[in-house]
């Protein structure tokens, strides 16, 4: 079924519409760093929780997660069902990063530790971005827009390309033009067009399943054909997808996400005040309860009409979302949840060059070249998001080679497994801690990563993984299972130097742990919390807990 004319002008009347919303925020002046990073710190919980969801549901959702239901049904669903930690977020974390007033959360743990814990962390945190999220949207990115469009090349170019580097110029575009505002303001606008995409294609997939029999119909049928793929838990004896290794991994991963990661915590730092920031998170937690039937599912229902000789699916199981959008839809209805796409992936590009030259700029190039011009700073900023986006894209070429696996979603999350146990460590050990040292705090985190990458290199080098037993055992074990062990193994390192290393004292500390914190300090959080948070924090938890005993 082609793209047609209605589809087109759908299209475009989104285009505008945000166009619209970048001319009005860059007509708003940035006059320095904190208005260009974290939209003047005077966003509200509307704002930031729409930015929370727009900015994790990118295009590893629309392309990985519809990929891993047609692949593995629900196993993948843990990692979706995090709202709870969104709301440790909202309790835990908020409080301390809005008490300090910091721009990034690597200037958190120089607070606690040192500088160099937070150097290091932030050249970690770049890492990442460049192995995960860069490269994981403009893949994914460019694999949905081909299939939709249903184009393999162009003036002789892999269609692939074009699709991938337009997504990064336009969206690089307006968020160098209006920083952390254009993030924000657009994801207000994003959030409900991808809402109102995915639920489209939810329906048009169930019914047509369910042969114009209803919905309940079309859903009854998905969960005979996927049998037992429709379980969240796995016996513990399942080489892919052991039920302790989900769980644990799963919440190692999500704990550094949503809790600790700049790309997600710059939106509570962007609060006009402390209630704003947890409503805030509180609100993206609702909408987080949304992925995976939103797009896990549909991947679920693309393989149950594959298997009924109604979908084709040859492409592999990362082109189910596309294809169901290509293949199902009529037109104007595509024009919508193309618009719902492409609103996913740039959001969530926009968020990570934002992020980039928050970290680069923030966290290395002010501290060393000092008593600059504003203006300066955020030239540097914008040039610093440019190549992370570079290196990332270098890196898509081992997405599509398929050494990570062919599930993107589950590809990325093994890089993310790599990354997060050190990190979740540091933070959660340091604000649960007056004890832990500033040296076991940057020793553990060196020590943490640098195994994490040892995983990774030896997933690429099959010969010296197995040249000895140690090297051997690491590149055999279950990937979650080594996320859990990574944990451990920092914890250890951490405790062994902070018994044999000075720890800063309670005044030092002042409202970093929450040994440290003041009367004051408990009264100003007290003050900011109300009935709604409570409330709404519970029907959340209340929904969490309902959905694992149904999928049980």
């Amino acid at each position: 079924m082609s793209f047609g004319t209605l589809d087109w002008a759908v299209l475009g009347l989104f285009m505008l519409a945000l166009l619209g919303i970048v001319v009005w925020v860059a007509r708003q002046k940035d006059d320095d760093t904190e208005d260009y990073f974290l939209a003047g710190r005077n966003a509200t919980w509307l704002a930031i929780g729409a930015s929370i969801f727009a900015s994790n549901i990118g295009s590893e959702h629309l392309v990985g997660l519809a990929s891993a239901g047609a692949q593995t049904g629900m196993a993948q669903a843990h990692w979706e069902f995090h709202s709870w930690i969104i709301i440790i977020l909202a309790w835990v974390f908020v409080p301390f990063y809005w008490r300090t007033q910091i721009f990034t959360t690597p200037e958190f743990l120089e607070k606690r530790y040192s500088s160099e814990t937070r150097t290091f962390f932030s050249f970690i945190s770049l890492v990442a971005y460049v192995i995960t999220k860069v490269s994981v949207t403009v893949y994914a990115g460019g694999i949905a827009i081909q299939e939709i469009f249903g184009i393999d090349t162009m003036f002789g170019v892999d269609f692939f390309w074009i699709a991938a580097l337009s997504l990064i110029v336009i969206t690089g575009a307006y968020t160098v033009i209006g920083g952390m505002k254009a993030v924000l303001w657009t994801s207000v606008l994003q959030t409900p067009v991808l809402l109102l995409g995915s639920i489209i294609i939810l329906f048009a997939g169930l019914t047509q399943l369910g042969g114009g029999a209803g919905l309940f119909e079309g859903f009854a049928e998905m969960k005979r054909i996927n049998g037992d793929n429709m379980h969240l838990f796995r016996p513990i004896d399942d080489p892919d997808f052991p039920w302790p290794a989900v769980v644990g991994g799963s919440v190692i991963i999500g704990l550094w996400y949503w809790c600790t990661d700049q790309y997600i915590v710059q939106r509570v730092l962007s609060a006009r005040d402390m209630k704003q920031a947890r409503q805030g998170a509180i609100f993206g937690g609702y909408l987080k309860l949304l992925p995976v039937f939103i797009f896990l599912v549909p991947g679920m229902i693309a393989y149950a009409l594959a298997q009924k000789g109604m979908l084709d699916l040859s492409g592999g199981p990362d082109t189910a979302f596309p294809v169901m959008v290509r293949e199902m839809l009529p037109v104007g209805i595509k024009g919508i949840v193309l618009g719902g796409a492409i609103a996913a992936l740039m959001s969530s590009l926009a968020s990570l060059f934002n992020s980039s030259a928050t970290l680069f700029t923030v966290d290395f190039y002010q501290r060393m070249v000092k008593d600059k011009s504003k203006k300066h700073y955020l030239a540097v900023g914008r040039w610093a998001t440019i190549v992370v986006t570079v290196l990332g894209v270098l890196w898509v070429p081992v997405l599509r080679s398929g050494l990570l696996g062919d599930n993107l979603y589950e590809a990325l999350q093994r890089v993310q497994s790599l990354i997060a146990p050190a990190i979740v460590a540091v933070f959660f050990l340091g604000i649960f801690s007056n004890r832990i040292t500033p040296a076991a705090g940057f020793w553990g985190l060196v020590a943490g990563f640098a195994a994490g990458m040892l995983g990774l290199f030896l997933q690429f080098v099959p010969a010296i993984a197995q040249s000895n037993v140690l090297f051997s055992w690491v590149a055999n074990m279950n990937w979650l299972y080594y996320c859990c062990v990574l944990l451990a193994f920092t914890i250890v390192v951490m405790v062994l130097i902070s018994l044999v290393t000075k720890a800063r004292s309670d005044d030092d500390l002042d409202g970093l742990t929450y040994k440290s914190i003041t009367p004051e300090q408990r009264a100003e959080v007290k003050a900011s919390v109300s009935k709604w948070d409570y409330i709404n924090s519970a029907i959340i938890l209340g929904i969490i807990a309902a959905v694992y005993i149904a999928f049980w």
